[in-house]
């Protein structure tokens, strides 16, 4: 059955591939934090894994900074460096945290502002279907 039009699809936040999609990231990031707590843990491949992870992280910094001249997207490699970064410095964790909370803030914001544009959608879309239909005489 489809959806009626005043109600509209169900919201993606209630659907089941939406929690499926939870799940699985979840899961995800969950493994991600086992494996960095082995490399933290294992004398052995401390060193190692926060040089590689500074490199890497350097690494797209100084790609940001080369695309902040040339075509490219320099502000995104710029703040995916530092979350790289952060992941291993407290340094970077400080100067991104910032970042993070301005970013939750716009989504929370854009939510709020689709809700109202839906609102007002449907309200005209309702208006208009009783102009449109024919009245019994």
């Amino acid at each position: 059955m489809s959806p009626s039009p005043s109600s509209g699809p169900p919201a993606p936040e209630t659907s089941p591939t939406h929690h499926a999609h939870v799940r699985r990231w979840r899961r995800l990031r969950a493994r991600l934090r086992l494996f960095r707590r082995r490399m933290h843990t294992h004398p052995a491949l401390h060193l190692p894994w926060r040089v590689l992870v500074g490199t890497v992280g350097t690494v797209v910094i100084l790609a940001g900074l080369v695309m902040m001249v040339f075509p490219g997207p320099g502000v995104a490699a710029l703040l995916l460096g530092l979350v790289i970064l952060s992941t291993e410095f407290r340094w970077a964790n400080s100067l991104v945290r910032p970042v993070r909370v301005w970013s939750r803030r716009v989504e929370r914001f854009g939510h709020r502002k689709k809700d109202e544009y839906l609102a007002r959608w449907r309200t005209r879309r309702a208006a208009r279907a009783r102009r449109t239909s024919p009245r019994p005489e």
